[in-house]
């Protein structure tokens, strides 16, 4: 939870995907690195940062309760919006010569936009500063839930991300310009030339850390709407 002093605003940040039942074989990290899935302090969601665009964004990719909407916010035309993969910390910049990225930080709480610093601390925690004016300042510490996210050829896609379903597996050996089906381990052609019936594809239920068996729904931050047009 984020304290501030006074009457400063309680910065209970939404994020990205929290685990059920720990993530305990993460990859390991550079300690200047804050991408990757991290959960809030009083644990209700995950933020999902990634670096796009030259900056660091983060996203709401998980909720523990689900279904919330912005409400809170000003704009009436968004208090109906999702709260899931809206955009939480915007557009940080790295400062020279530290490992530190500033920028803006989003509260559903309140529906306002904070001045904030996030600063990794080792290689799993997060730590996020929001401040009201340039002054009474208050932060909490995010825990690492998931492993870095590497940037793409395009600074864009997030390698790592659910591959869209459907996509069709290459077959290793097959000459190319022609098609030729995969058979199945443990099954063999016959002598006729037919092959055995391929088995059903495994259902996708790629997981993120936390969700085991649950499919992750929110993907490559870097290409929601909120966070893609931005640059544009």
């Amino acid at each position: 939870m984020l304290h501030c002093q006074g009457t400063l605003m309680r910065l209970a940040l939404y994020t990205g995907i929290i685990l059920a039942g720990g993530y305990t074989c993460l990859t390991p990290a550079l300690a200047a690195d804050p991408t990757g899935d991290w959960r809030v302090a009083d644990g209700v969601a995950n933020i999902r940062v990634a670096q796009c665009n030259g900056s660091m964004w983060g996203a709401v990719s998980w909720e523990k309760q689900p279904g919330g909407r912005d409400e809170n916010n000003p704009d009436v035309s968004k208090k109906n919006r999702p709260t899931l993969a809206m955009a939480t910390l915007i557009d940080m910049k790295k400062k020279p010569g530290v490992d530190q990225w500033e920028g803006q930080v989003y509260n559903a709480k309140d529906g306002q936009l904070y001045s904030a610093t996030i600063t990794p601390a080792g290689t799993d925690q997060l730590e996020i500063k929001g401040c009201v004016m340039g002054f009474l300042c208050g932060g909490e510490t995010w825990t690492r839930v998931g492993p870095p996210i590497p940037l793409s050829p395009a600074n864009a896609m997030a390698k790592g991300a659910p591959k869209p379903a459907g996509a069709a597996p290459k077959v290793q050996g097959a000459p190319q310009g022609t098609a030729q089906a995969a058979a199945p381990q443990g099954t063999s052609q016959g002598t006729t030339g037919a092959t055995a019936p391929a088995a059903a594809p495994k259902t996708a239920t790629t997981a993120k850390p936390g969700q085991k068996g649950a499919a992750d729904t929110v993907g490559d931050i870097c290409l929601l709407p909120e966070i893609a047009g931005f640059a544009h």
